[in-house]
């Protein structure tokens, strides 16, 4: 895995036979859960719980993805993760799929996740300060809060 100073955290991983369609061409409704694999994967390393924090639980409100290129089964993928904005209820996050071996990027993808006090129709709550510092002390200051 190269380094890309666009994105601070990436994970390598492998694409297995139950990504991909009969033809072993991964499916495009795995991508998603490639992404998913990389955000887990980011907010273990900055300590966050992966399903938010106590009060401020994380639901995705809006995904769109772009597919570039195909992956294939057996495929090395490197999937690169950053928070690209950080709101008052919401982070914004940029993911990147590249073939590990070339680097082609593959798809890409941005996420709105929104906090909110529960999974039973919970009202949007605000992002924790202390969520905040540890994102913005990964990403750097230029990550502002809107």
């Amino acid at each position: 895995m190269t380094a890309d100073p666009a994105f601070r955290f990436a994970i390598d991983t492998s694409v297995e036979i139950a990504d991909t369609d009969l033809g072993g061409v991964v499916y495009f409704g795995t991508y998603p859960r490639l992404f998913d694999r990389g955000l887990l994967a980011y907010r273990r390393h900055l300590g966050i719980p992966v399903l938010g924090p106590a009060g401020h639980l994380f639901v995705v409100r809006r995904l769109t993805v772009d597919y570039l290129r195909s992956a294939r089964f057996d495929d090395r993928l490197t999937i690169r993760v950053r928070t690209a904005a950080l709101g008052r209820s919401s982070h914004g996050m940029v993911y990147r799929l590249e073939d590990a071996a070339t680097g082609t990027v593959l798809a890409t993808a941005e996420q709105t996740i929104v906090g909110v006090s529960n999974y039973d129709g919970g009202r949007p709550t605000r992002v924790p300060e202390d969520l905040a510092a540890r994102i913005i002390g990964f990403e750097g200051p230029e990550l502002a809060r809107r």
